[in-house]
């Protein structure tokens, strides 16, 4: 258990259920913006909705004055007229009946210096009958009002005692802006945006969890089908959907992976027979002398047993260092500290080093310049030293190797004068434990490891191995990068 895992347990393990959760949040996060903003301006447009109402209402109460008719009581709206050299109201209604306007004006007094209608607050004296459910209702506090002066003057001395005023007072017209109609109608609505959004996001989760569900049916059936897949019967696949998304490149991916897997497991299988195989023949060999030497011990030439077994002997150190070194290159680690090897100097020295068997065969070397690439030179003095035996057993004079530079790699031939490879044989060859005349001596065939162990190291250090076609005998073409020359060279 790791330590971040105490933390996440609230967090659901199904990918249905994450899938579900995430749109649900991101879902939430969204609707609690768009909710936002939609209170808000709400909230405003409805403000503005009750500051026209009060408006229209405020002109419609001052028509009136000015033709000296007093305004009904009844009124959607609250408001009030007062005048100057008055105590009480001109006029009131609306819910202003609450705070009994009739024995003193609620509102202030009209100013000295009348001006144009405005918006204002206005602060109100307690209200013991407010009734916050009658949305006529005004309680006590500040409220905001809009105001509208009549001078003295509009009015004729006929409209004036209409109206209970002296014919040189001055009236203002309160109108107050109800606040309860904003608030609520932006609170029935918060109140249908929040049911609507939960509502919405079960929804969503919900259709996001089956969505995901049905989409995930196709890797489920893949994973049963896969777990059934073992390392000694790797052969089973996966059914492709036909619908061509992720899932189906999934599939597809999966099949090839096992099919690689298929092919690593006959490659391997192939691989430890033909090991037995070359194993045995040398322990065959090497038993069947000790055996006929221990049952005729008077007549047995030991220093012929001896010999014959020492060489079977070295055969069995050979193909066991080869098949070690196979095992090293199938880890694909890649080589540690590569350094700068001149394979011009490398091929030269072996050439000169190089133990031919008695007879017309000869080896030569032709480089016309250093050749330097960066890798190791164990591994390349063994890559080159392959191809050499290799040439060296087929070949009936003469073995040449060359080294030239071409367009910044090296590129590095091992040609010999033997019977040649067939065309179609050309990349079987390299393969493991092959070799292609079956007729030839066990003793002097070699192991039919060594092609195999020259390309992968000629892989391993960035470069190729190929069997270039010629008239007469073999030609191997072995090309590496090349790496600037050291300094001071």
């Amino acid at each position: 258990m790791t330590a971040t895992e105490p933390r996440r347990r609230w967090w659901p393990r199904s990918v249905r259920a994450r899938t579900a959760l995430a749109a649900a949040l991101t879902a939430a996060v969204i609707l609690l913006g768009i909710g936002w903003w939609l209170h808000h301006d709400l909230y405003h447009r409805s403000t503005q909705i009750a500051e026209d109402q009060a408006k229209e209402q405020l002109w419609s109460l001052c028509d009136q004055l000015r033709q000296g008719v007093v305004p009904d009581s009844t009124s959607t709206v609250p408001y009030e007229v007062v005048a100057t050299g008055r105590r009480t109201a001109v006029a009131y209604g609306g819910g202003m009946d609450d705070f009994d306007p009739g024995t003193h004006h609620v509102m202030p007094a009209p100013p000295k210096a009348l001006r144009a209608e405005i918006i204002t607050s206005v602060r109100l004296p307690a209200n013991p009958d407010y009734d916050p459910s009658d949305k006529l209702s005004v309680a006590g506090g500040t409220q905001q009002v809009v105001t509208a002066d009549i001078r003295a003057g509009e009015l004729s001395s006929a409209e004036a005692a209409a109206l209970g005023v002296t014919a040189d007072a001055a009236l203002r017209v309160y109108v107050v802006v109800l606040p309860n109609t904003a608030e609520a109608i932006a609170t029935t609505t918060d109140h249908l945006l929040l049911r609507a959004g939960l509502v919405g996001l079960v929804l969503i989760a919900a259709a996001t969890y089956f969505a995901v569900r049905v989409a995930l049916r196709p890797v489920e059936a893949i994973r049963v089908l896969t777990a059934s897949v073992t390392a000694h019967d790797p052969r089973e696949r996966v059914t492709v959907p036909a619908t061509g998304h992720e899932i189906t490149a999934l599939a597809t991916t999966i099949n090839t992976t096992l099919q690689r897997l298929d092919d690593a497991a006959a490659r391997q299988r192939r691989f430890v027979a033909d090991a037995a195989h070359e194993l045995r023949s040398p322990l065959t060999t090497l038993l069947a002398s000790l055996e006929v030497a221990l049952a005729y011990p008077d007549r047995t030439d030991w220093p012929a047993a001896a010999t014959t077994a020492a060489r079977q002997t070295r055969r069995l150190q050979a193909l066991a260092e080869d098949l070690l070194l196979l095992a090293r290159l199938d880890t694909r680690t890649p080589p540690a500290g590569p350094e700068l090897v001149d394979l011009a100097a490398l091929a030269s020295r072996l050439t000169e080093q190089y133990p031919l068997a008695d007879g017309p065969l000869t080896l030569t070397c032709d480089s016309t310049a250093p050749a330097h690439a960066h890798g190791n030179p164990d591994a390349y003095e063994r890559l080159l030293r392959n191809l050499v035996d290799n040439a060296a057993r087929h070949a009936a004079h003469r073995i040449q190797i060359t080294v030239r530079i071409q367009d910044a790699w090296i590129v590095l031939t091992v040609h010999d004068d033997g019977p040649g490879v067939p065309a179609e044989d050309a990349e079987r060859i390299f393969e493991r434990f092959v070799r292609l005349d079956d007729a030839r001596s066990r003793d002097h065939g070699g192991t039919g490891l060594g092609l195999a162990i020259a390309r992968d190291l000629a892989h391993r250090h960035g470069g190729t191995l190929t069997l270039t076609p010629r008239t007469l005998g073999a030609c191997f073409r072995l090309c590496l990068p090349q790496a600037p020359a050291p300094a001071g060279r």
